[in-house]
């Protein structure tokens, strides 16, 4: 069986103006990453998502991994879902990202602040009872990261591959191989740390979930490098 390795991109830059692009810590994941899978895979293809992340989580790999990979091929349908518009639909005041700020540094610690808030929006919109609102429902993102997943393995022709995409997209493939509920697919996404690398068996029809959110490159290294946003 071939092995497709899951990997969530490096830390963006939450705070920053463009969230888009990798922190200097994000890099660092990923060139560490790349060290760890080259005693691993030689992959026979790279595919990911067309967001910053994710193509600067392959470059930051590529440093690390210390020989030549093959270029990325973008598949779309491995973006991660709009978490602006997610966050937005709850919280319609943070659309300006100054008062974003400025409500979340009143708080002792702003990034749990904002992670509380993500967890809601993000089961407001699971709830399907506000789908009007979104331009992309759950269950439509549910059934474009599957059928992602369907067009990668056919991308992949029984090689080893390595994708580069996000946490949601990650907790979905997670859910649909193991038939699991919305509510575990969200407790899933909220524990996916950055540059951690699930595993999926794969053998024509075949697909199972060997392992799931394995950073312990990063434990090895450092431990202070474990982030989840």
């Amino acid at each position: 069986m071939a092995t497709i390795y899951l990997v969530r991109h490096g830390q963006a830059s939450f705070g920053k103006e463009n969230y888009d692009q990798l922190s200097p810590r994000g890099w660092e994941q990923g060139k560490i990453l790349g060290r760890w899978l080259a005693d691993k895979v030689e992959p026979g293809a790279i595919i990911g998502g067309n967001l910053q992340r994710h193509r600067e989580t392959v470059e930051a790999i590529a440093t690390g991994y210390g020989s030549a990979l093959p270029g990325m091929q973008v598949l779309e349908g491995l973006n991660e879902f709009d978490h602006l518009q997610v966050v937005e639909r709850l919280r319609p005041e943070w659309a300006d990202k100054q008062v974003m700020a400025r409500d979340l540094a009143s708080f002792p610690k702003p990034a749990k602040a904002f992670q509380q808030a993500f967890e809601k929006a993000v089961a407001r919109w699971v709830s399907g009872e506000y789908d009007h609102e979104y331009a992309e429902t759950w269950i439509g993102f549910r059934q474009r990261v599957g059928a992602a997943l369907d067009e990668l393995i056919e991308l992949a022709g029984g090689a080893d591959v390595i994708v580069s995409t996000s946490g949601g997209p990650i907790a979905v493939i997670a859910q649909h191989l193991l038939e699991l509920s919305d509510r575990k697919a969200l407790e899933m996404n909220n524990v996916i740390a950055n540059t951690s690398v699930s595993r999926i068996l794969y053998s024509g029809p075949r697909r199972s979930l060997a392992v799931f959110n394995n950073y312990s490159h990063l434990e090895a290294e450092n431990p202070s490098l474990v982030t989840y946003r």
